[in-house]
């Protein structure tokens, strides 16, 4: 089973079991405001929960402390895969907002895709109405390359017309990534 490990967090594959820490957020329509899917129900986050234990590309983000799944991110190679670009994205539970546990993940994740996968771009989406989203991609040291108008939706109104929505497109390049690692490195010491 593959692991990455930060500070306070395991990174790993998710399980079956998974699907009550997965309901804990997933069922929060304040949580999937910005998603492409509605709330989900209990039935629907088993089903998930065994989804995604089969897919390489959600990872479960858990407290080394006591292994409470707290979150996932989502790591996913783009086509065509000769331009080695990867895709990240990410969704937590609210009872663990505000403690840098997004931005600890979402680091090891753009280290270990430059790092182990080889890759060469890493793309992210999103609200330009989700400022905690896009101020986590700046933390990133990822940088705003788009904002498409009214480019895309997810969810309809009252009378089954399409709610648009604007993303912003942001990325970052392996060479950025390593010589913003390569600053902080010699800043410390």
């Amino acid at each position: 089973m593959r692991i990455l490990e930060s500070d306070r967090l395991i990174l790993r594959k998710f399980t079956g079991d998974d699907w009550q820490n997965l309901y804990e957020y997933l069922s929060n329509e304040a949580v999937v405001r910005y998603e492409p899917y509605p709330a989900f129900t209990e039935e629907e986050c088993r089903r998930e929960a065994e989804r995604r234990s089969e897919q390489d590309a959600f990872w479960a983000v858990c407290l080394k402390e006591n292994n409470k799944l707290i979150g996932n991110v989502y790591l996913q190679q783009q086509e065509p895969k000769e331009f080695l670009t990867w895709e990240i994205g990410y969704v937590f539970n609210p009872a663990y907002y505000g403690k840098g546990y997004a931005a600890e993940s979402c680091r090891k994740m753009v280290e270990y895709a430059f790092e182990q996968l080889n890759a060469r771009r890493i793309v992210a989406m999103c609200n330009p109405e989700n400022a905690a989203s896009w101020k986590l991609l700046e933390r990133l040291k990822m940088r705003r390359e788009g904002h498409l108008r009214k480019n895309i939706y997810f969810k309809r109104d009252r009378h089954g017309n399409p709610i648009w929505a604007d993303t912003y497109e942001y990325a970052i390049l392996a060479e950025e990534w390593f010589e913003h690692d390569y600053i902080l490195r010699t800043s410390k010491g």
